[in-house]
This record gives C-alpha cells, sequence and structure tokens, in this order.
C-alpha cells in the first residue's frame, strides 16, 4: 500500500468526521446568492438572537496558551489532495471565539452542513478534557493555496472572529485585518461589531485559481449577505458583494473597514524607549478622490482619541498602507514588520456622497490594534431598506494606484526645533524625476508655518521639504503640504494632525 494512498485515506476518513458525526443530522439545501440575500432579508425582521456559547463552558475558560495547543489536524484540511487549488482548514471554538459560526460546502448549488466534531484537533498541554465538550459549531477557517511556490499550499486567508478577516499576497506575514462592517466606531453610546454567523464555500473545479465564499452577517442593528471571490496571489485580490438589512436606522457604519497598529516612528519615537527604529502594522492612510488627488496622511498614535474625515466626491479608493519594506526600518527579527501587507480598496460602481473616516485610539503596546479606517455613507441606513457596495481589495506590497502620481511619500519626520519653541517637520517625495520649477505649498488651520522650501537629498535622491511649525498657543492643528509643478498639483497631498 502506497504512502500517498494511506495519507488519502487518512484524510478521507477525518473528513468524514466532519460530514457525519454521530447522533446529529447534516443540513441541506439548495444555495444560490439569491438564496442568502433573501435569508438575510427574511433575518433583519425578526429580532437579533445572540448565539454565544454558555459561559458555563469550559471553552470559555481556556487561556491563550491553551487554545494555541489545540492543532487542527492537517491531514483533515478539506479538499486535501484533490488538485482543486485551494484547502480549507477549521478553527476550534473557545478562549476569546465564543460565538460558533456554521461552515456548509456547496457543490452542485446543494449546501450541505460541515457538522462539528473534536475528532479533526490534535490537544496540547491540559485541554484533554476540552475533547468530550460539545459545540454548535467551529470558531472560523483559513484557506490555503500555492501562493509562493508550486505545490506547496501556504495559508493565505482567514475569517475568525465577528466578521473579522485577513489576508495576504506573495511573500508576505498576517498584519492588518479588515472587517464586513462596522457600526458605531468611536460613537456613543458604544460600537457594535456584526458577526459572519454562516458561510457557505462553493467547492472549486479542480486547478481552480479561485475560490468563492458566501457569508451571512447578523447584528442587532443589521443584517447581510456576501459573497467573497479570492484569488491568491502579487498581490491577494478578493472581489466582495454585499447586500445590507437594516433592522433600525443606522446613521454610523463603515463599508471596507480597515483595522491596523500603528505605535511609533519617526514622527512620535520621543515617546517610546524601544531598541526597534519604528513599531507599526501599517504607517499611513491613502486616499484617491475623485478629481485624480492621491492624499498621504502618516498615521498617529495620540494621546488622546482622535477622529479624522476625509471628504472625497466620487471616491476611487482608499488603503491603510505599510510603505517601509527594508528590514532597517524595523530592525525586529521577530515581528518582521517590514513583511506586514499593505490593503487598498477600490469601490466598483458608484458609491454617492460621503468620506473616509480614520480613527486613531491611543495605545501603549503592540498588541492592540488602535487603528480603523472606513467609507462612511453621507445619507444613514432605514430600517427596512435595501444597500448595496462592491469593491475589490488588493492584499500586496504596493497595491494602490498611489505608486503612479508622480511621486510618493515615502517619509515623514518630526522634532523639536534648535533652539526654538517651534516644530520642524521633514517630508520625503520619492519620483522617477524631479521638475526644476517645483513650488511649495504649505498651511495649517492654526499657528503658523515658518521657511518651507524643498531640496533634492543627494545621498537618497529623493525631494524633502523642510519646515517649522509655530503652534501660536494652539492644542491641535491641521497641517497640509502640496507640491506644484508648472500651476498644477505634482504627486500626493501630505495630511497631517499636530496635536500637544
Amino acid at each position: 500500500m502506497s504512502f500517498a494512498f494511506v495519507r488519502g485515506w487518512a484524510a478521507a476518513a477525518l473528513f468524514l468526521c466532519m460530514a457525519i458525526a454521530v447522533g446529529q443530522e447534516r443540513p441541506t439545501h439548495p444555495f444560490d446568492a439569491a438564496w442568502l440575500i433573501g435569508r438575510a432579508e427574511k433575518l433583519a425582521a425578526e429580532e437579533h438572537v445572540d448565539r454565544s456559547i454558555d459561559r458555563g463552558s469550559p471553552l470559555h475558560a481556556l487561556s491563550y496558551d491553551q487554545y494555541r495547543a489545540i492543532e487542527f489536524q492537517r491531514g483533515a484540511s478539506i479538499w486535501n489532495g484533490e488538485g482543486r487549488g485551494f484547502s480549507v482548514d477549521l478553527f476550534h471554538p473557545g478562549f476569546l471565539f465564543n460565538v460558533p459560526v456554521q461552515i456548509n460546502l456547496v457543490v452542485g448549488g446543494i449546501s450541505r452542513r460541515v457538522l462539528y466534531t473534536t475528532d479533526i484537533f490534535k490537544y496540547g498541554l491540559d485541554t484533554a478534557p476540552i475533547h468530550d465538550v460539545p459545540a454548535p459549531g467551529y470558531a472560523g477557517f483559513r484557506v490555503a493555496a500555492m501562493l509562493n511556490r508550486p505545490a506547496v499550499f501556504d495559508e493565505f486567508l482567514v475569517f475568525q472572529g465577528a466578521s473579522y478577516f485577513r489576508a495576504v499576497g506573495r511573500d508576505e506575514r498576517y498584519g492588518l485585518s479588515a472587517r464586513g462592517l462596522a457600526v458605531n466606531t468611536a460613537k456613543a453610546p458604544g460600537e457594535e461589531f456584526p458577526m459572519f454567523s454562516e458561510f457557505w464555500i462553493d467547492r472549486p473545479e479542480v486547478g481552480a485559481e479561485q475560490i468563492v465564499i458566501h457569508a451571512l452577517l447578523d447584528s442587532p442593528s443589521v443584517t447581510g449577505a456576501y459573497t467573497f471571490k479570492a484569488s491568491a496571489g502579487d498581490p491577494t485580490v478578493i472581489a466582495i458583494d454585499c447586500v445590507l438589512f437594516p433592522r433600525v436606522d443606522t446613521a454610523s457604519y463603515g463599508v471596507a473597514p480597515l483595522t491596523s497598529m500603528f505605535l511609533f516612528d519617526a514622527t512620535n519615537r520621543i515617546r517610546f524607549d524601544d531598541f526597534r527604529t519604528a513599531v507599526h502594522d501599517s504607517d499611513g492612510l491613502s486616499v484617491l478622490s475623485g478629481n485624480g488627488e492621491y492624499v498621504w496622511r502618516p498615521l498617529a498614535n495620540p494621546v488622546a482619541l482622535q477622529v479624522s474625515a476625509f471628504a472625497a466626491a466620487d471616491l476611487r479608493g482608499f488603503g491603510l498602507m505599510q510603505r517601509h519594506h527594508e528590514f532597517a526600518a524595523f530592525e525586529d527579527i521577530e515581528a518582521r514588520y517590514e513583511l506586514r501587507p499593505s490593503l487598498w480598496i477600490e469601490p466598483v460602481g458608484e458609491w454617492g456622497e460621503g468620506h473616509v473616516e480614520l480613527v486613531e485610539i491611543p495605545s501603549d503596546e503592540e498588541i492592540h490594534d488602535n487603528i480603523v479606517a472606513f467609507w462612511q455613507p453621507a445619507e444613514p441606513m432605514q430600517a427596512g431598506q435595501r444597500y448595496e457596495f462592491s469593491y475589490r481589495m488588493y492584499w500586496g506590497h504596493d497595491p494602490s494606484p498611489a505608486k503612479d502620481a508622480p511621486a510618493r511619500i515615502v517619509e515623514t519626520r518630526a522634532g523639536q526645533a534648535l533652539r526654538s519653541e517651534y516644530r520642524q517637520f521633514t517630508v520625503d517625495f520619492s519620483a522617477a524625476a524631479i521638475p526644476e520649477d517645483l513650488e511649495v505649498v504649505a498651511g495649517t488651520s492654526t499657528g503658523t508655518i515658518v521657511d518651507a522650501r524643498g531640496l533634492v537629498v543627494e545621498a537618497t535622491g529623493t525631494y524633502r521639504v523642510n519646515f517649522m511649525f509655530d503652534p501660536q498657543g494652539a492644542d491641535l492643528a491641521e497641517l497640509r503640504l502640496e507640491l506644484l509643478s508648472a500651476g498644477k498639483r505634482w504627486g500626493e497631498t501630505w495630511l497631517y494632525r499636530w496635536t500637544r
């Protein structure tokens, strides 16, 4: 008997455990995107139900280390060895993930539930008793594909926790996250976290380069039907169609929300006694408005919560970027922040009036995601109505169209000016060619800009703008910098919120 046969037989046996759990019925029904939209609409007319695992369950008591010691058995991966281009692993419920989700596989238009079983997990440390604890579903799943090397499956997409998901492009490590929807972020009476309560995964064809995943969103305020079409590569691309049905009138909601971490860089390095040069998953917000203006807003770790809005009629895209890709930019041999992906959102169709909202939350540790960005439509959602949004996500090294701008901002630095009360700023632009007629235009909402000038840095070839900022007693100022050539905007527009 060959090893390949034994491995295939073992995988089939483990998968059978998922499909046929003792004493459980396996829900089966016809399925397509229209059915899911109808399900979400019907659910919006019903009262929201909390599906959390009972607080008395041992699953709630799992520690971080215990949870990490529970491993999915690789041989149980869905579609393992079938040549379909993708495989799927499941996550054990427990620890922080105590609202189980249902996982279904769709074959030939028929949905079949993957029933919960503990036989597909290995239990380490002192977690063996958890093997006998029942649960109504899994904590989520991860998807693997031949991302980096032929014939080697690498994880590139994860859905786990509320409506959170993460992806990576080629030769990258996980960094920032995305969500299905944001509700009342940084608003009173507190943020609501919608959940993907059920998933339907279409079985890929043999040799497929795209996997299709459907999800049902549910929360006290809104339900929704989502379809994700994901292709792993450089970059990894996910096309998303969502239909939302509000249960209640909802004014504060974010479409295509992104979540990241920013602790420090050259703008606030003095606040952190750390051997590393910088610590962040993302270092800036990039926005492309309908008039073709590229905006770059360096991220901040403020001393108090701050929310910024960037009006962008006919939005063409936005994203949280990681523009530093050299090890020397961080000097962290474990976290490897230079390998974290950027994420660009490209609307499909017209999203109408609204703004890109940026939320920056104070943080003193890199374990906290303290940055949120999303599109906030101008009009609130009204209960009983239907709202549709489509967009593409690009996860990769440099997926933003800002790379096509005449010049990109590659560094922002700030510090106390010598023998002065002023703050000194330097902003570096990278460009293939630098016009001789560049004009520096700098302004501020309060205080004054002093001695703004630009020059070419011989050592790097970048164009550096240097200026002083005099707050004149202000506690907050919105700074703006742009370069003009032949009277027209040249390169990205730099925006910055200064606070004491």
